[in-house]
């Protein structure tokens, strides 16, 4: 291999890191918007003042508002990871598994209150916003599925099973307790947990 070969290759790798660091420079700077002042409110010209680019670097890396949310999204995910629902699978008892599963979560609805909140309260202003959601979504549907294992709920009463373990889950129920009724979090979980109870007769 010649030596220009050798320098091309290294300047194209040198580059494509440069590149990559700058994505994730935006992507970064609009997650913080995000948490700060919410996603209907993060607008490109900030993105890119807080990212440290121009306008133009922004709309080059991600061309389109779903690229970036997307990005957002995965970078938020990768940096806050939910709670591991394939644990729970392992306890027997659906009480306890269904208390397990609520402290973790919301724990991690503690951790990410301002972003949470952000991107609850945005998501009907925001095109974008939804699709990216899909993913937490899906893993909440799969939690709902773990923790409705084991009751002895049937019939119609399955179905109220269902829609109290889902309420439960919700950020918006976790929100509604902690955040602005004003009980800790093992009361929070007591109190959800009576809720899928009573469902289930």
């Amino acid at each position: 291999m010649s030596d220009e070969t050798q320098k091309r290759k290294y300047e194209l790798r040198k580059r494509a890191a440069a590149m990559a660091d700058t994505r994730q420079r935006i992507t970064e700077a609009a997650m913080e918007l995000h948490s700060t002042v919410g996603p209907a409110r993060t607008t490109v010209s900030a993105v890119a003042d807080r990212a440290g680019v121009q306008r133009h670097t922004v709309y080059r890396h991600f061309p389109t508002e779903e690229g970036l949310y997307a990005a957002c999204s995965a970078h938020f995910s990768a940096t806050n990871p939910w709670p591991d629902a394939e644990q729970w699978t392992t306890i027997a008892d659906p009480e306890r598994r269904l208390e397990t599963a609520l402290d973790a979560i919301y724990r991690w609805y503690e951790r990410t209150e301002p972003t949470m909140t952000n991107v609850y309260r945005d998501r009907e202003l925001v095109e974008a916003l939804p699709r990216s959601m899909g993913p937490f979504e899906e893993y909440l549907q799969d939690a709902q599925l773990v923790l409705s294992a084991g009751w002895p709920a049937r019939g119609a009463r399955r179905r109220v099973l269902t829609v109290a373990i889902r309420h439960a889950l919700d950020f918006a129920t976790w929100r509604s307790l902690v955040h602005e009724g004003g009980v800790s979090r093992a009361q929070a979980v007591r109190l959800a947990s009576a809720l899928v109870r009573e469902a289930a007769g």
